[in-house]
């Protein structure tokens, strides 16, 4: 009997520790699927998204990948994973998202892809915080207007208010002063179509819009009210310096790069931007602050040390009364960290290494600032509403605390964040100066239905207000 030589022991073994290597290296993260291979997760994962997330985390570890509807979603919980979100080439913002852009907006991918970058620069200039001085004065005029038609006193759901204040503020301020309908029977539509597309939208973002009857509906009837007032909202500058609005400048880019085509799609699509978030996030700063008492009495003690006692006269917010009452800023910060976006994706083009797996190609690499901002190690006592906590962010010099991801990160963070908060600081200021306010109901839980965008509140809280005299 012939023994094998130790030379082609040697090389076998070499093969054999070259191959698991290999195997080790491709091997991928903890995967979470169904027996029902396209569906995968999606039935469970639908449910409670923000908590499956969670759920897997714990019993998964950092990284893990969830199947569902024939999508395979990585999501990094960690600061390797992380990093590699923020930081990797292999990772692309826009292939992520131009499929929902699609569905949502009914924007070709072609041209998505073709723009994107060019309107982003035109968005984040208009809004940028070297402009923000241009709409300080027109939000405050803008809500005044709003404010007047609130009357003495009443009760009334919050998000209700805050809607009925903001929706037309946001309108008339990007769009063109007047677009927001006066008539109160306009308005109700209004508010029902853009309500229902809101509330749809995660879910038209993925499934056929056939299945989506009143959503496409109501998607239809905003892109139609664009299509009717694109060449009014083309020709009409502002009254004090003649400037352009945000959606003029996006239209003069559009005709010259596709003939003003896709108008009305990028026109629903800003509104969307708008409105989505910036109204969830006052609903619930004020909703906080009002719950809060100390808080509350700290805000309207320096409203009036700066704006003096409550009266009939309107006052003007400037840049530099902003800066004397940072607490209200704080306030919306620590909003945003407690109600941030459920996820943010990005594309993985190349497989990239992460921990001791290979996320491959194609995946939805997704990361949850949600849960990210409930991290101890770096939010600590995560649940509480701490808005002192920001002391430490150099706001001044426009700088989060690190790791708070509620706006993205890199190339494409949201480049209406700035003046998002600008919006929110004006409301809060107005409606504090001029009414006594109280909840009588109790904070409402977050929604966890639903995975883009801050979280909207599970059922109604009813706010009572009155006339300073």
């Amino acid at each position: 009997m012939e023994f094998i030589s130790p030379t082609v022991v040697i090389i076998l073994g070499c093969v054999v520790l070259l191959l698991f290597l290999q195997w080790k290296n491709l091997r991928g993260p903890p995967c979470i699927g169904g027996w029902i291979p396209w569906i995968g997760a999606g039935l469970e994962f639908g449910k409670t998204p923000l908590e499956f997330i969670e759920k897997a985390r714990i019993k998964y570890g950092p990284i893990f990948t969830i199947v569902a509807m024939g999508t395979r979603m990585t999501f990094v919980t960690e600061e390797e994973g992380i990093n590699v979100f923020l930081k990797s080439k292999e990772v692309n913002f826009e292939l992520a998202v131009q499929n929902p852009v699609y569905r949502t907006a009914s924007i070709p991918k072609n041209i998505f892809l073709k723009l994107h970058e060019k309107l982003y620069i035109v968005v984040k200039g208009k809004m940028g915080t070297f402009n923000l001085y241009r709409f300080t004065g027109q939000l405050t005029e803008e809500l005044h207007e709003q404010l007047e038609n609130l009357g003495p006193r009443g009760t009334m759901d919050l998000n209700n208010l805050v809607r009925h204040l903001l929706y037309p503020v946001t309108v008339n301020v990007l769009f063109k002063k007047g677009l927001f309908p006066t008539n109160e029977r306009k308005i109700r539509e209004f508010h029902q179509h853009f309500q229902a597309y809101d509330e749809g939208f995660e879910y038209g973002s993925q499934l056929p819009e056939c299945l989506l009857r009143n959503w496409s509906k109501s998607k239809k009837w905003l892109l139609a009210l664009f299509e009717k007032n694109i060449p009014d909202i083309k020709t009409c500058k502002s009254a004090k310096d003649n400037s352009p609005t945000v959606m003029q400048a996006l239209l003069d880019l559009l005709e010259m790069e596709t003939n003003e085509q896709k108008s009305p799609n990028y026109g629903l699509l800003l509104l969307w931007a708008s409105l989505s978030n910036a109204v969830p996030v006052a609903f619930w700063t004020f909703a906080f602050v009002l719950s809060h008492p100390n808080i509350h009495r700290t805000i309207v003690e320096g409203i009036s040390s700066v704006f003096g006692t409550a009266g009939k006269d309107k006052i003007k917010v400037s840049e530099d009364d902003l800066k004397k009452l940072p607490l209200i800023k704080w306030c919306i910060l620590e909003t945003i960290r407690l109600r941030a976006p459920g996820v943010i994706t990005r594309k993985v083009l190349k497989p990239v290494k992460i921990l001791n797996y290979t996320v491959p190609s194609g995946d939805l690499l997704m990361m949850s600032p949600f849960w990210l901002h409930r991290n101890p190690k770096y939010f600590p006592e995560p649940d509480l509403f701490k808005p002192e906590r920001w002391k430490k962010a150099n706001l001044e010099k426009h700088a989060f605390l690190d790791c708070f991801m509620a706006f993205g990160s890199g190339k494409y963070q949201c480049p209406g964040r700035w003046l998002a908060l600008l919006e929110i600081q004006i409301f809060i200021i107005l409606i504090l100066y001029y009414y006594d306010c109280s909840l009588l109901d109790p904070l409402p839980r977050q929604s966890s239905l639903h995975l883009v965008g801050v979280q909207q509140p599970e059922g109604q809280c009813r706010i009572q207000f009155k006339q300073r005299k």
